[in-house]
């Protein structure tokens, strides 16, 4: 490997060194992060300080180990450096999880639930991801722990791990998403639209947070997502018999987004070059009101959600590959 390549890390971390504003950091952050990206196997501590031969295993420990110091700098860098790389009006946002497979129960926020990486539930830590990317660039721009409620419940374990008393309540991974979203444009975060798998496109506040804040988004949905035709309108019932009717109803049913879609035209469409040849699926779309609005009794078919705002100025549901994959998107 070309050892010009420390040099350029240097100079690429210069702008984050300035922020950290502390001698002995500004030494050992360099080194870190080439023993991280450098050559070698083993990735912990030992072994890197042992490959780079500057600094002594004791100042990396130290480096790692000692206490928290903020961090809020170095990610306002981070962001006003990834703006300025890929940040725009083509620009993406996408909110994502990234799952660490751990042993033992200490590691903060460990925890039986699923991991992304292993495509099924283990014993691991959760983080919610928000990477900025533009063509084929990606930036990680923020990363967070997700504290599960087996966590938050127990005021002893959290204190044991050292978990700030501001960081201990509990917040779904949405809401982590959200905070991350308002966090990066304050700081200026240039992008067009956010994205986001099921796993938060599920959550009807999510979308409807999106919304609020003027943002367009396309996010994965169930197939049993139920949504209303664009046309559906609420409309007052006509009591045939007893008391009238107080609150206006649909005048059509919801039904799932894979049956929306089971009628729908199919196109086969290619996005770019892969390896293997082009990159291509099959895709529908459908303008559509999700049923996400309050809960309302309707007739004999019960409780049953209203439809929610329009998405404006495109409002509809999308499906890639067969329609056995149950698998769709609605975007905003």
């Amino acid at each position: 490997m070309d050892e010009n390549w420390k040099s350029d890390l240097e100079r690429w971390l210069a702008p984050f060194l300035g922020a950290l504003r502390h001698k002995v950091r500004v030494r050992m952050c360099p080194a870190y992060v080439a023993g991280l990206i450098g050559a070698g196997d083993r990735k912990s501590v030992q072994p890197m300080a042992a490959r780079d031969g500057g600094v002594g295993y004791d100042q990396l420990h130290h480096f790692i180990a000692s206490e928290a110091w903020d961090a809020a700098p170095l990610e306002k860098i981070l962001l006003a450096e990834a703006d300025r790389m890929v940040g725009g009006a083509e620009a993406w946002l996408i909110v994502d999880d990234t799952a660490l497979p751990k042993k033992g129960e200490r590691s903060v926020g460990v925890a039986p639930q699923y991991a992304s990486a292993l495509g099924k539930n283990a014993n691991c830590q959760t983080l919610v991801s928000l990477t900025l990317a533009s063509g084929e660039v990606p930036v990680m721009v923020g990363l967070r722990l997700f504290l599960p409620e087996s966590w938050t419940s127990d005021p002893a374990r959290l204190a044991r791990a050292g978990v700030p008393d501001d960081h201990g309540g509990y917040r779904t991974k949405p809401e982590i998403a959200l905070a991350e979203i308002d966090r990066a444009r304050a700081a200026g975060l240039r992008f067009g639209c956010v994205l986001a798998d099921a796993g938060y496109g599920l959550s009807a506040p999510f979308r409807q947070a999106l919304s609020e804040r003027g943002l367009n988004w396309a996010v994965g949905v169930g197939g049993r997502q139920k949504v209303y035709p664009i046309d559906v309108a609420l409309v007052f019932p006509v009591a045939g018999r007893g008391r009238p009717r107080k609150n206006h109803v649909p005048d059509a049913k919801s039904v799932s987004a894979e049956k929306t879609l089971a009628t729908a035209p199919w196109r086969t469409l290619s996005w770019r070059r892969g390896t293997k040849g082009p990159l291509k699926a099959r895709f529908a779309a459908v303008r559509i009101k999700v049923a996400d609005g309050p809960p309302q009794r309707i007739g004999d078919m019960g409780q049953q959600h209203l439809p929610g705002e329009p998405l404006h100025p495109r409002h509809g549901v999308q499906r890639a590959g067969p329609i056995a994959a149950g698998a769709g998107a609605c975007w905003r």
